[in-house]
């Protein structure tokens, strides 16, 4: 199965994906240090980054998923979101899909990880 690299700062979240991804035999790390992400990236080596689309710390998530791509373009990032009103931003075009937050999205989150990984 796969290596799955979230980057996320909400617990539920954390636990949610975690939960609902662990059961599928994927090895899933967290992690809300943005600053680190690419040495979660090269430690890991993940097949596909879940990425939150807003952190608490100000940091630039469009920067950050723009240096994974730059590293590595065939490294699926999916981007994780409670705004559906920003769905549209030209930006999210750099990532290969988007998922909305809610506690009952982790049939859609399995479905969309299935969709991005090779087989």
């Amino acid at each position: 199965m796969a290596n799955i690299l979230l980057i996320d700062d909400q617990r539920w979240i954390k636990d949610l994906c975690r939960e609902a991804l662990t059961g599928q035999g994927h090895t899933v790390s967290t992690t809300d240090n943005i600053e680190a992400v690419m040495e979660n990236v090269l430690s890991f080596k993940p097949q596909i980054i879940l990425l939150n689309q807003y952190l608490k710390r100000g940091f630039l998530v469009w920067d950050v998923l723009r240096d994974i791509k730059m590293r590595d373009p065939s490294l699926p990032v999916l981007i994780v979101t409670a705004h559906d009103t920003h769905l549209y931003d030209d930006q999210l075009s750099q990532a290969d899909g988007y998922l909305v937050k809610s506690h009952s999205a982790a049939g859609e989150l399995r479905k969309k990880i299935s969709e991005l990984l090779p087989l």
